[in-house]
């Protein structure tokens, strides 16, 4: 009993707030651009992150790249491949031979990446937090749930043999 009352006693007592001292409160700063969940940064021609599962996934369902996703968002797209995902398929080696040249083709435009690192998820995830003006093309579950919790990014992906996305304002590719 003695113990317990010696370290009761030592503890030491909260302060009281004041309440004429102004409290301030670190909130992230949300884009203006976006109107409830979406995006209005976002239009034609779109800007699509593309990720190595996706090229992937894409290939087995034998889908071209561009014509589908032009066919899924019915407007121009332009794909873009960071450093970090071309160096991802070009450590996959000889069996992803045929996503290099489709990721080399003129039609993808190149992101040069100023991290140290070939981990592309991460890479990604920093990228659209930066600039929301992008829509990330992905297969990976778990990269999805990451770019699910930043606000106003939409998401492709490769479903039923066709190319679905979500959290579009007019999303035709949904399944619902």
């Amino acid at each position: 009993m003695k113990l317990l009352k010696e370290k009761d006693k030592a503890a030491p007592k909260k302060k009281k707030d004041d309440p004429h001292v102004i409290k301030i409160h670190d909130a992230p700063q949300i884009s203006s651009a976006l109107f409830f969940q979406y995006n209005t940064q976002l239009g034609p021609p779109y800007h699509i992150l593309v990720d190595t599962n996706f090229i992937n996934f894409s290939i087995k369902s034998k889908l071209d790249i561009i014509k589908s996703m032009m066919d899924c968002l019915m407007a121009k797209c332009i794909p873009y491949v960071t450093d970090c995902v071309m160096a991802e398929l070009e450590k996959m080696g000889h069996k992803h031979k045929v996503a290099l040249q489709i990721v080399r083709d003129s039609r993808f435009e190149r992101l040069t990446c100023m991290h140290k690192g070939t981990y592309a998820d991460d890479c990604l995830v920093n990228r659209v937090t930066q600039h929301k003006c992008y829509i990330v093309a992905t297969n990976d579950k778990d990269l999805r749930n990451r770019i699910r919790k930043i606000p106003g990014v939409p998401v492709m992906y490769v479903a039923q043999h066709k190319y679905a996305i979500e959290r579009m304002p007019d999303a035709y590719g949904v399944p619902m």
